[in-house]
């Protein structure tokens, strides 16, 4: 019964009347009833389907407007990743949290959610508890921004480039970067897309970052690649006329992947993962996404 199901949403994320919130939503449905019957599968594929999708979306984006977005967000990300470690770690402190969960929520919350603790939690010596717990904050708050966003943004009249910056600096997780971002348009989702996948690079100062903090030596920070194929992706469509044949294809391709990215990851939010996380834990996840939701939000509005 549970694989039947889990084949017939599969399927239905695959069709036309299937966005970005409706799969995350279904996933979450999925998870909370009959349960996901192929976890492990879920959790392989994840990563890499989010990956090339984000490589294909790159073929509808034109790199001078990338550029100018990339910069007009540069001064945000900067601020905003300073300013939440820093809030993080005396926040954390407030709350007795222990130090690595502390810095892992934190990094999660100002980078870019999975990845970056993926990539820092070996940096500290993270263990697997702490890692769950970090992963599963972040991933909770992110399903909350990707239904609550949209209708923000609508009730607040926001422009197309005011969203997609805003959900480039408040949301983690790049999958619902771009889920919110391609709700509510596609400027929008251009936007963020952009300043996201930019801001994913500072995972690599801040790791380092971390190295010297925590005293770790012999640290190896691995880049993340699909950024690389993004933005080739991009340069391909805004300099290669013949892609642009086969480049909405491709576009096309990236957001049905995208809708089954986040069917995956709502099948993988059961209540023990919810549960597992703790108060205090999911009270700093909290504090740190409402604070910069709600600074950037202001700082965007008043522009």
């Amino acid at each position: 019964m549970p694989k039947a199901v889990f084949g017939l949403l599969l399927v239905f994320c695959l069709t036309p009347w299937a966005s970005p919130p409706l799969a995350l939503a279904l996933g979450l449905v999925l998870a909370q009833t009959v349960g996901n019957p192929f976890p492990a599968f879920t959790k392989r594929y994840t990563a890499k389907l989010l990956q090339f999708s984000v490589i294909g979306l790159g073929f509808g984006l034109n790199a001078h407007a990338a550029v100018q977005a990339g910069r007009e967000g540069l001064l945000f990300t900067i601020a905003s990743i300073s300013g939440t470690l820093v809030l993080g770690y005396f926040a954390g402190r407030w709350l007795k949290l222990g130090r690595v969960v502390t810095h892992l929520i934190s990094c999660g919350t100002a980078i870019c959610g999975g990845s970056a603790i993926a990539a820092v939690g070996p940096v500290v010596g993270a263990k697997d508890e702490e890692m769950s717990v970090a992963l599963g904050t972040v991933f909770v708050l992110n399903a909350v921004a990707l239904f609550a966003f949209p209708p923000i943004g609508h009730a607040l009249a926001m422009s197309q480039q005011q969203f997609g910056l805003w959900c480039a600096i408040a949301i983690h997780d790049t999958s619902s970067v771009v889920g919110a971002a391609s709700a509510y348009g596609s400027e929008a989702l251009g936007v963020a897309t952009t300043v996201k996948l930019a801001r994913a690079l500072w995972i690599i100062p801040v790791a380092l970052g971390t190295a010297y903090f925590f005293k770790q030596k012999d640290v190896k920070v691995k880049l993340p690649w699909f950024i690389l194929g993004f933005i080739g992706a991009m340069l391909l469509n805004t300099y290669v006329p013949a892609t642009h044949v086969v480049g909405p294809w491709l576009v096309q391709l990236a957001r049905l992947g995208l809708v089954v990215t986040l069917f995956f990851i709502g099948a993988g939010l059961s209540f023990k993962t919810i549960k597992s996380v703790g108060p205090r834990p999911f009270g700093l996840g909290v504090l740190l996404w409402i604070v910069i939701s709600a600074a950037s939000l202001y700082v965007i509005v008043k522009l």
